[in-house]
């Protein structure tokens, strides 16, 4: 299976997306993982979102091969990203399913983006202006949202859970 996150940073998608990898046993793709380790051996690259999206393709394909359930984790913002996400789908006949995490309070999900503190290093958060600035386009099929304003982390991954289950 490809369990493929989207949504704007500060909304929880990788907190859900770890703490689901975790209990089921998933490989866990973070987008920002990679670009940082690009970032790092190569200070001065170019077009780095589509190499980051490219390499991760490339190991999404790989361990769904080996039968494994892969969790995409990244803003995914566009509608061409989330259709190589669903082409990496294809080609492995694994079941897809599109995950968009959003948080509808928005003064919540500012204090979230203002209080981050980055997990990888070196990586650098955006600021509020950006997140609310970024390319993001809507999604035009079916999926799956998770709103995170005022919910757990402990709701948000058993609704999801729940959804796995229907798949």
């Amino acid at each position: 299976m490809l369990i493929i996150f989207g949504g704007l940073p500060g909304t929880g998608k990788t907190t859900i997306a770890r703490e689901l990898a975790r209990q089921i046993g998933a490989i866990h793709l973070r987008i920002d993982s990679i670009e940082q380790a690009i970032r790092d051996c190569s200070p001065d690259a170019v077009g780095l979102d589509e190499a980051g999206y490219r390499v991760a393709y490339a190991i999404a394909e790989d361990n769904i091969r080996l039968g494994r359930t892969v969790i995409a984790d990244s803003v995914n913002p566009l509608q061409i990203t989330r259709d190589a996400w669903l082409e990496v789908g294809r080609r492995t006949k694994a079941s897809t399913i599109e995950i968009e995490v959003i948080c509808s309070d928005l003064r919540e999900h500012r204090s979230r983006v203002e209080r981050r503190k980055p997990d990888i290093i070196g990586l650098g958060l955006p600021s509020w202006a950006q997140v609310i600035s970024r390319e993001y386009h809507p999604w035009d099929r079916g999926h799956i949202v998770i709103d995170t304003a005022h919910r757990s982390l402990e709701q948000n991954v058993e609704t999801l859970r729940e959804a796995l289950v229907q798949q």
